[in-house]
């Protein structure tokens, strides 16, 4: 096994990654910007590197300097947890002509599953079902307005580099397109330096149903079971849980055979997730596929019991999978709130500051991921999550209830969060009888 990992990220997945290496008797290193000097990965992690000041361009995202202190230190391999270096195939590339091992799949894998428009058409030749759309890219206006008449409205714009929500414009009207056209070439540009687009039909109120993969050096490959992560603000996730209370058996075993049958269309190796969108009628599509870890792993491990983390660094090193598919059992329900500083009476303004007063929830069946602790200073200078809390139970209204006792525990002091915007959801009627889709917030919330 690796003795040493350099964990090429912040917060609380540095701080997942972290807690996993030790349980595994692998030391690590942390790297850091200056803003973050004070960070608990830093505190955590056997050695700490800074890699720069807090612009993310000069510190998680400086290649050289993340790749320098990997070898200063005798790291073997690293971790980029999600984020920032994650889905980079240039730097996956680099870190193997540097003989550093990279946790993910390969670059070129990577980089085909990263250009969206280049995956709907190797998930297409491989017999996945694809959402309806243009086959390439838009060469340019006049294109997508052709193509959008010849698809039927609405569709829905997206950036081929895209991902988190950026780029991405849903279009009612060919007096709408010209607009959404160049606000998402323009954003895409912005967030990915990359404003090639592609076009689809957007599917009325569907579920957001993703399955998460783990395989293999040798050919290995399962699903781990599918997590509803439908609950959505501006295609950023809210709330997600495991498994989906609207899939049934038959579905499940079809959608789950489908996304091991994606993965191996492109040769898939290390932890990923096929991400499908699945309308009223129950006919699944293929969206994405997320070439790392993600944010909501926690609740697709608390009911099948299997660390993801420690997966991905076995698999990693060139172990085998230890399960078979018919050995995975989903047990019970996992629900997960992702919390954030942030104002949602403003518009969810950002709240960076000093959490003066933190207390956090426990007992039975409660876990929380956070890197925040009492007196810690939140950075303006990154993503606005500083905490997940998930909830398990042996059933999804038992997961809610202890989801409504933990939110209720949870006290922030000092900053502001969407703590009761979270409660107010979990507390809602339709949501309660698992009456969701991907508008559901925008509907129910009139936010948009």
């Amino acid at each position: 096994m690796f003795n040493k990992i350099l964990v090429a990220n912040r917060g609380e997945i540095a701080v997942r990654v972290i807690r996993a290496c030790r349980e595994m008797g692998i030391e690590t290193v942390a790297v850091y910007s200056e803003a973050d000097r004070n960070a608990l990965h830093v505190d955590l992690a056997d050695q700490a590197v800074c890699i720069g000041p807090a612009k993310s361009r000069d510190s998680y995202l400086n290649v050289e300097n993340i790749l320098s202190s990997t070898v200063l230190t005798g790291a073997e391999a690293i971790h980029p947890g999600f984020g920032f270096l994650a889905e980079n195939s240039k730097f996956a590339e680099m870190c193997k002509e540097c003989n550093i091992t990279f946790i993910g799949p390969d670059a070129e894998v990577i980089d085909l599953m990263g250009n969206k428009s280049k995956a709907r058409q190797t998930m297409a030749q491989a017999g996945v079902p694809i959402v309806p759309g243009v086959n390439g890219l838009l060469e340019d206006y006049e294109y997508a307005v052709k193509a959008a008449a010849n698809i039927g409205y609405p569709v829905m714009l997206k950036a081929s580099a895209g991902g988190g929500g950026k780029g991405i414009r849903i279009v009612r009207t060919e007096d709408e397109l010209k607009k959404a056209f160049d606000t998402a070439k323009s954003e895409a540009k912005a967030s990915f330096n990359d404003d090639s687009m592609y076009l689809e039909k957007y599917l009325e109120e569907p579920r957001h149903i993703e399955f998460q993969i783990l395989a293999d050096h040798y050919g290995n490959i399962i699903h781990l079971g599918e997590r509803d992560c439908s609950i959505q603000r501006r295609n950023q996730k809210v709330i997600e849980e495991a498994p989906s209370c609207i899939l049934t058996p038959e579905l499940r075993l079809k959608m789950g055979e489908t996304a091991v049958k994606a993965a191996k269309a492109v040769g898939y190796k290390n932890a990923g997730t096929v991400e499908f969108l699945l309308d009223k009628a129950g006919n699944f599509y293929f969206m994405e596929m997320n070439t790392r870890i993600q944010v909501e792993h926690p609740v697709t491990e608390m009911v099948t019991g299997i660390d993801i983390v420690q997966e991905q660094i076995k698999i990693a090193f060139g172990e085998r999978l230890a399960q078979a598919q018919e050995d995975i059992v989903i047990k019970g329900h996992a629900v997960e709130c992702r919390i954030n500083a942030e104002n949602p009476d403003l518009g969810f303004r950002p709240s960076p500051g000093k959490a003066n007063v933190l207390l956090w929830p426990g007992g039975n069946g409660v876990r929380l991921d956070s890197a925040l602790y009492n007196g810690y200073e939140i950075p303006y200078a990154y993503d606005s999550m500083i905490a997940k809390l998930i909830t398990y139970g042996k059933d999804r209204n038992q997961a809610l209830d202890k989801m409504r006792r933990a939110l209720s525990e949870l006290i922030i002091e000092g900053i502001d969060t969407n703590i009761e915007f979270l409660f107010h959801i979990i507390n809602n009627d339709n949501f309660i009888k698992g009456q969701i889709d991907t508008s559901f917030i925008a509907k129910e919330f009139n936010l948009k």
